[in-house]
């Protein structure tokens, strides 16, 4: 690829169902194209909307004129007008969805676990975990930007549409996996596209164990059972990786393969789970 030092810029539509990340990159680059970029969804319901959502407000808060005109999730566009951002100092918030297998170790487990400096308010994916745990039986509390989750060990399936918030769907299924109720997870179909087929993968894996997984077009069906020791291959995905550690809790004899893989987001991760295992 060759630049030319310019990018005219203009209209553009394109199938975004697969990824919400098609439309993230058009916009946050369409400020700087000559003039700017009008990017229109065509095709099969969007995922993950709060990706985009972040990315529109983080060009907003540098001074960059966005309008968004969305009907539902099959019809969307966005207009990024022309400008130079502003320069800006911006505190970094943490990966919330990272935090989905630490908070689950706590509905496992019988306990509680508090993850710091968690937003007030945010576009993430992960803030969803403050929902849908209570859903199974958890119990939520925030002191100052401190958010702590308390299990008792014992919790619940759920029946939920993760369509907004796919990413935790991994550690989501490994929880149902354990659940004392059956759960369907639904509106994933988008996840076949990820790292690896993440809906396959899920029920290969979890059923290699003893478990009773079933895929539909755009889920799981999942109805726990005795689960046994066993080898959780990854597929070179992190967030698989993360739903092997999380169903090693309540699991004797799980080794997850290529745990490493949980670098290409949390390079720190085994010696995080090691650390929080052994408090």
């Amino acid at each position: 690829m060759r630049g030319l030092g310019y990018v005219a810029g203009d209209n553009v539509t394109i199938d975004a169902s697969a990824s919400s990340q098609f439309v993230s990159a058009l916009l946050l680059a369409g400020c700087r194209y000559d003039a700017g970029i009008t990017v229109t969804h065509s095709g099969g319901a969007l995922p993950s909307m709060p990706h985009i959502d972040m990315s529109v407000a983080v060009l907003r808060q540098v001074g960059i004129t966005v309008d968004v005109d969305i009907v539902d999730n099959f019809n969307a566009t966005w207009t990024v007008h022309p400008g130079i951002p502003e320069g800006f100092a911006i505190t970094v918030e943490p990966d919330l969805s990272n935090a989905a297998p630490f908070v689950a170790a706590a509905l496992i487990a019988g306990g509680s676990i508090t993850i710091p400096d968690w937003p007030a308010h945010t576009h993430q994916a992960g803030d969803a975990l403050r929902r849908l745990l209570p859903m199974m039986g958890a119990t939520v509390s925030t002191v100052g930007s401190d958010v702590t989750f308390t299990g008792t060990g014992s919790f619940h399936g759920i029946d939920v549409d993760l369509h907004d918030v796919g990413e935790l769907t991994p550690v989501i299924a490994a929880l149902c996996a354990l659940a004392d109720s059956p759960s369907q997870l639904r509106g994933i179909a988008h996840l076949r596209g990820h790292e690896t087929d993440r809906l396959a993968a899920l029920a290969t894996e979890i059923n290699a164990l003893g478990g009773d997984v079933t895929e539909t077009d755009d889920g799981l069906i999942i109805n726990p059972v005795p689960l046994r020791a066993g080898t959780f291959h990854t597929y070179d995905d992190h967030r698989m990786a993360m739903a092997g550690a999380v169903l090693g809790l309540g699991v004797d004899g799980i080794q997850i393969e290529n745990i490493g893989t949980t670098s290409k987001t949390l390079p720190d991760f085994a010696d995080m789970w090691l650390s929080m295992v052994n408090a």
